[in-house]
């Protein structure tokens, strides 16, 4: 039997706990090897029992100070609803580390972008990063992959107006990415036994791109050190944020977002040849 402990200490002292990250690389920097560190705790089989400790400034939570703690995060994260994604607990961070935003299928809706808006505008002093993290499997993805494959399932969406309007956006991303795997693979690949699977995680990743890249057009400052925008999708069977990138088959980590249309090109041949949609396609469809 293997036993995982996470434990969150608090201890009085005069400096923080963990220093926050000075520019957007530290942030990043910091975000990966986090997540790195707790997808590792199940990794190793032969350890039995695995301990991890995240240190937290017991002023974060107003203890042994009678002022209300000052908001400091280093990064604003815009996460998915979905419940099996705890956003602090993956990137090995505590309270008032993340300034976590979350959505069904990370769209940016008006409250969304107001949000974020906020955090850049009040929290300058402390954030230097955005992130738009998926995951996979994504129940809203997936649904709007199932409407494009099949438009009568759309149907009985017609009356709940709510809900159209996350598919209706999410299907965009969706004919994009079936439009590459049909400019790569030829119209045929549609038929391949786990097209859709492959679909689903194409248009996961590339809509947290295109999320990335609309907030950095949208928010992003002249200085990239001061304020970056990144994406990746969290892969809940390996816990491992995974971002596809050329020449890098893994793609472990957060990935800077797309900076012009020639990115997005890139970013389309990344994913048909990751190691994630070649297992779904086979090795020959590898473009």
């Amino acid at each position: 039997m293997k036993t995982v402990d996470i434990t969150y200490r608090y201890e009085t002292r005069d400096t923080p706990a963990r220093p926050r990250p000075l520019d957007s690389s530290a942030a990043l920097g910091r975000l990966n090897d986090g997540n790195r560190g707790f997808a590792a705790l199940l990794e190793d089989p032969t350890n039995k029992h695995v301990q991890r400790i995240i240190s937290v400034d017991s002023r974060d939570l107003g203890l042994g100070d009678a002022s209300l703690p000052k908001q400091r995060p280093f990064a604003a994260i815009l996460g998915c609803s979905d419940a099996r994604v705890p956003v602090e607990l993956i990137f090995n961070e505590g309270p008032n580390d993340l300034f976590v935003i979350r959505v069904a299928g990370n769209g940016l809706g008006t409250e969304i972008l107001g949000s974020l808006k906020y955090a850049v505008d009040n929290l300058s002093g402390s954030l230097k990063l955005i992130v738009v993290l998926g995951h996979s499997g994504c129940g809203a993805l997936t649904s709007a992959v199932d409407v494009f494959l099949n438009p009568t399932d759309y149907l009985p969406l017609v009356t709940m107006h709510s809900l159209r309007r996350i598919l209706d956006s999410l299907l965009v991303v969706v004919r994009a990415s079936a439009r590459k795997f049909q400019s790569a693979f030829g119209p045929e690949i549609s038929h391949h036994p786990r097209y859709r699977e492959a679909l689903i995680e194409a248009s996961i990743v590339n809509n947290a791109a295109l999320a990335a890249y609309s907030i950095q057009q949208e928010l992003g400052t002249s200085d990239p050190a001061e304020l970056q925008t990144v994406y990746g999708v969290y892969l809940l069977e390996s816990r491992h944020v995974w971002a596809p990138r050329v020449n890098e088959m893994k793609g472990i980590g957060l990935a800077m977002a797309p900076r012009d249309p020639s990115g997005f090109m890139e970013l389309g041949n990344a994913i048909l040849q990751s190691d994630r949609i070649t297992s779904l396609l086979g090795p020959k469809q590898r473009g």
